[in-house]
């Protein structure tokens, strides 16, 4: 029952079933921190650098505020897309290959990985360098599907103005 359990919740997930069981564990026992965070920590080294799961367990420490945990993962999902993705590191040169490539799967992962580490530095109070990535984004996210743009919005608004 377990198993069939676990096929229904995760199926999408490119993970072998143990990992996936992990990953139930870790949600099933989310009240107790210690506990689902060692399920965690077991599934992220059960599956390597598989992005479903590191995607996942940034999440998760984000969730748990353990904002310098998810910040490590969400860079790590980065890393692995620019390398798999030939992608260059300098701004200038990757954000219009990121705009033309937007709509698929990979880059649409590597701006919401992107994003949140943006979202995640504010949060640590790392605002200037929250700012610029969530500047970098906006450009791209035209409809505003991240959270980028709102994370910028709050970031640089004049503390003087009225809210509307």
């Amino acid at each position: 029952m377990m198993q069939l359990n676990i096929m229904n919740q995760l199926s999408w997930y490119d993970a072998s079933e143990d990992v996936k069981e992990l990953l139930v564990l870790a949600t099933d026992n989310w009240e107790n921190s210690s506990l689902s965070e060692q399920y965690i920590n077991q599934a992220l080294e059960k599956a390597g650098d598989n992005i479903d799961v590191l995607v996942g367990a940034y999440r998760f420490f984000f969730y748990k505020n353990k904002p310098e945990i998810a910040l490590q993962i969400a860079k790590k999902v980065l890393k692995i897309i620019e390398e798999k993705e030939q992608l260059p590191l300098e701004w200038e040169q990757l954000e219009p290959i990121l705009k033309k490539r937007q709509k698929e799967a990979n880059i649409r992962l590597y701006l919401n990985a992107y994003a949140s580490q943006g979202y995640i530095l504010a949060k640590m109070g790392k605002i200037e360098a929250a700012k610029l990535i969530t500047e970098q984004i906006k450009t791209i996210d035209e409809n505003r599907e991240s959270c980028a743009t709102t994370v910028f919005e709050v970031l640089t608004k004049n503390p003087d103005e009225d809210d509307d």
